[in-house]
């Protein structure tokens, strides 16, 4: 039986299947997307239909993201997680820059937190790590900002398994976001090390960013269940491990509830067969 629902950091748990907000920005997640009021709508239903964790980052936008969820959501219902992120400055749709001076971290957390509106933030994930500072200083600022009560547990982007075992022996690391669906499995060895360490993992691009509705594996599994591939690639994430926790973002409320409605699904251990051996598992 799949388990719906994730203990992250050991704090009260929360839905595996959440909601992400990058989708509710423009192309490259830059400027606004359509009519905010839109937006708002989206995340509102995220939350009727029972989401307990939304992702979200301060350069998403930038800065549009975090807003919007205020704007919907505050003031926030008890038991929503909302997790953003820090560590990046956007210059155009195109120009990410890592930013991860201890001073850096310190102000984007300050100006979450004003956005969010929020007094802590439940998770907060380091973007990037910057190859220009040392880890043991952009750990040493967010655990700074965790016993000032600004943050409640810490997380990582784009990490690699050692990455994160380092990281682990200076800090407790409640999170983890990478790449990984159904068709792209490069942070296999992250995810054991997560299951191992009872740590979230946050799925980015659950649905491969659009490719895995053409695979013809995963059509023919979701026929077999009256689904959408969409469907079957969320609900084989929820099957994989107990610790993805996907977050599936969309601008759209037709397409929220499609991928809501995976938590439905219920695939067999012959589906998950054919399903995992499209990444070469």
């Amino acid at each position: 039986m799949v388990e719906e629902r994730i203990r992250i950091g050991g704090d009260p748990p929360v839905r595996r299947l959440g909601f992400g907000t990058a989708q509710l920005t423009g192309p490259g997640y830059w400027g606004p997307r359509g009519d905010p009021q839109d937006a708002v709508a989206v995340l509102r239903r995220a939350v009727e239909r029972g989401v307990t964790l939304i992702d979200t980052a301060d350069n998403y936008g930038p800065s549009i993201a975090e807003e919007l969820v205020a704007r919907a959501l505050h003031p926030y219902a008890e038991g929503l997680l909302i997790a953003t992120k820090g560590g990046v400055v956007r210059t155009s749709d195109r120009a990410w820059h890592i930013a991860g001076r201890p001073e850096q971290l310190s102000a984007m957390c300050e100006a979450s937190l004003r956005r969010l509106r929020l007094d802590t933030i439940g998770l907060y994930q380091l973007h990037r790590l910057d190859p220009e500072v040392p880890v043991a200083e952009q750990l040493g600022a967010l655990d700074e900002l965790r016993a000032q009560g600004k943050i409640r547990h810490i997380g990582l982007d784009t990490v690699t398994a050692e990455q994160l075992a380092s990281a682990l022996e200076s800090t407790d690391i409640a999170a983890v976001q990478n790449r990984y669906n159904l068709l792209d499995r490069a942070s296999e060895s992250l995810l054991k090390l997560c299951e191992a360490r009872g740590i979230a993992f946050l799925p980015w691009f659950p649905l491969g960013n659009g490719s895995l509705t053409s695979d013809p594996v995963c059509a023919e599994v979701a026929a077999a269940h009256g689904a959408t591939p969409g469907k079957v690639a969320l609900a084989w994430l929820l099957r994989r491990s107990p610790v993805l926790c996907p977050t599936p973002g969309t601008g759209s409320l037709a397409h929220l509830e499609e991928n809501l409605d995976a938590a439905a699904v219920r695939l067999t251990d012959e589906d998950m067969s054919r399903l995992d051996a499209l990444g070469g598992v």
